[in-house]
């Protein structure tokens, strides 16, 4: 299936691993421009090697945080004019909310709400003006299904969707479209450091919790952040101008709910 992408331009953020990358190579692979984004260099450098061998995509490579205002304007001078926005930063880290201070919060969503939304406003009215954009935000499965231990992640993330669920009906008339992917449990460095807390804090084995993680999840599986770019890149189509406001949820069928 040719999804009608070629030729456009992705701003693609926290891509040089995980699933950022992932949507940065299915995207390559659809014949989209690059523009990808992450805080250290050397591996972002790597994955922008890789990708231009294996698809042939014009990468160019910001190393920036776009967490924090100076970070967003170095991406916005490489790609004024995406015609493709991949909102993505990692998750605030697991804990326990009586031991998070004020700053913990801010953090939280400087990171997981308001960097999204500062880059959608910087972006949102070029696409309007030329009839075409898609914007897609990585968040967590953790808006459908809070997980206990990332409560920081629930809270910010939640407020995200809360925002999006609004804009995302203002632009689709102009073949804007705004959605969210919620991943569930894939196989990234994040979700390795939450299984590491949970060892940690349970006392058991990291093999035995890998295993009793997996075996909740119906699929018998982890995620791979080649599927879930596949996925981000359908959302990112030329065919996906009606679907706007949604929120795709990839876990392998753990969330048991029928909505």
């Amino acid at each position: 299936m040719d999804l009608g992408i070629k030729g456009r331009t992705a701003l693609v953020c926290a891509a040089s691993k995980g699933l950022g990358r992932g949507c940065a190579t299915a995207l390559a692979r659809e014949g989209v421009n690059l523009v990808i984004v992450a805080r250290t260099r050397e591996p972002l450098e790597a994955t922008a090697a890789n990708i231009r061998k294996a698809t042939g995509a014009s990468v160019t490579t910001v190393a920036a945080d776009v967490t924090k205002p100076e970070g967003r304007a170095a991406a916005l001078q490489a790609c004024p004019d995406p015609d493709i926005l991949i909102n993505n930063a990692g998750g605030p880290p697991p804990g326990d909310f009586r031991e998070w201070a004020r700053d913990d919060w801010i953090a939280a969503l400087d990171a997981n709400m308001l960097a999204p939304i500062e880059l959608i406003k910087a972006t949102v009215d070029g696409m309007i003006a030329r009839r075409f954009g898609r914007i897609v935000n990585i968040t967590s499965g953790s808006v459908k299904a809070p997980i206990q231990n990332l409560g920081l992640s629930n809270g910010a993330r939640s407020g995200l969707h809360g925002f999006i669920a609004g804009l995302a009906r203002q632009t689709v008339k102009h073949n804007v479209t705004i959605n969210n992917l919620l991943p569930g449990p894939f196989d990234t460095d994040r979700l390795r450091q939450t299984l590491d807390h949970m060892a940690h804090t349970s006392g058991k084995p990291i093999d035995d919790v890998v295993a009793a993680r997996k075996g909740a999840i119906p699929a018998g599986r982890f995620g791979t952040s080649e599927e879930f770019g596949h996925a981000c890149a359908f959302l990112c189509s030329a065919h996906t101008g009606f679907i706007t406001g949604q929120n795709l949820l990839m876990d392998g069928g753990l969330y048991p709910g029928t909505y």
